[in-house]
């Protein structure tokens, strides 16, 4: 399974968006997130991430197919994390490692060390993937509803 990672520009602002809507609809609908969730963003949010100059967008390839994708914020600063937000996977092609090799790759872009993230706490699968590439809780988490609770990692 060769897995690629293909930067992304505002030009590609409207696919991306239309992914991230797919990607997230079943966890928006479950947890009913309105406020964080990336599945009821605008297009427009997207956009603007994309004209940062410390935003990294890429796509997630399998072979020659967008399959997802994942934002790295780099401020390439001494004692700044660079954080993951977000990372996402078409439902189709989820469960097949390819969230993890996508992460891979962003480490050996962007250094492997000083990252973090959130994610959803009642989402055991995620929970799974980070601590399992190396990522612990820094014991904060962030109650969104009575649904869903963030929970914060970093490596």
């Amino acid at each position: 399974m060769e897995i690629e990672l293909l930067r992304a520009g505002v030009e590609n602002a409207g696919e991306i968006h239309a992914m991230q809507l797919e990607a997230f609809r079943e966890l928006l609908d479950r947890y009913q997130d309105f406020e964080t969730s990336p599945g009821c963003e605008k297009v427009e949010k997207v956009e603007a991430r994309l004209r940062q100059d410390f935003t990294y967008y890429y796509f997630i390839c399998l072979g020659a197919q967008k399959v997802g994708a994942v934002r790295v914020v780099d401020k390439k600063e001494e004692g700044i994390n660079k954080r993951i937000s977000p990372i996402f996977i078409l439902p189709q092609f989820q469960g097949q490692g390819i969230a993890q090799r996508a992460i891979q790759i962003c480490e050996e872009i962007h250094g492997a060390a000083g990252w973090e993230l959130d994610t959803i706490l009642q989402e055991k699968k995620n929970c799974y993937l980070y601590e399992k590439m190396g990522y612990v809780t820094t014991g904060k988490t962030r109650v969104v509803n009575d649904r869903l609770t963030l929970v914060f990692y970093e490596k």
